[in-house]
């Protein structure tokens, strides 16, 4: 089985979430892990799963305009937070415009706050639809990973992860 996980960070905390994914999937099969601006129709070719995730901003997926806020966010946090390569280049919304059919597995996931969903939404409901509309069928239902009020990820949820991408596995090959 080849693996494709694309992901989206800010601060590095859904990039971490996408490398622990990737370990899970490695149990059974080749993995490639991809920055958004990079998830090419090329990287994607040949992928029999794709996952996708992203950062909750605003109840759902980040935007242009969400994405500005990071620099201040990294300053207000006192050297705490680093920004990620490509924070500021292109996010899943216009990755997802310019993507083409992809017919294949997939699921989806996201980091958001230590909140009720309610509150805080979930970008992953949003990557889900997406990848539907573009021909995956998903083989999951979308998973979130949850940051601290520091935009940290809580302690054990990339063990989760982990999990979750070997359950990812499991489920695309369980007859």
């Amino acid at each position: 089985m080849r693996s494709v996980v694309v992901y989206e960070s800010m601060f590095g905390s859904t990039h971490a979430v996408a490398e622990a994914i990737a370990t899970g999937l490695r149990r059974t099969g080749e993995v490639a892990i991809v920055p958004v601006e990079q998830a090419t129709h090329e990287a994607l070719a040949g992928a029999d799963l794709v996952v996708v995730g992203g950062p909750t901003h605003a109840h759902g997926m980040s935007s242009a305009q969400s994405r500005k806020g990071a620099p201040d966010y990294v300053e207000k946090s006192h050297g705490d937070l680093t920004l990620e390569p490509g924070w500021d280049g292109m996010g899943l919304r216009d990755w997802f415009k310019e993507l083409p059919d992809t017919p294949c597995a997939g699921a989806a996931f996201d980091t958001r706050a230590d909140i009720s969903a309610l509150l805080s939404g979930r970008a992953s409901k949003g990557i889900a639809d997406r990848l539907r509309k573009h021909g995956c069928h998903l083989v999951a239902d979308p998973e979130s990973f949850l940051v601290g009020k520091d935009s940290h990820l809580l302690p054990h949820e990339l063990d989760r992860a982990a999990e979750w991408g070997a359950a990812l596995a499991a489920a695309f090959v369980a007859p």
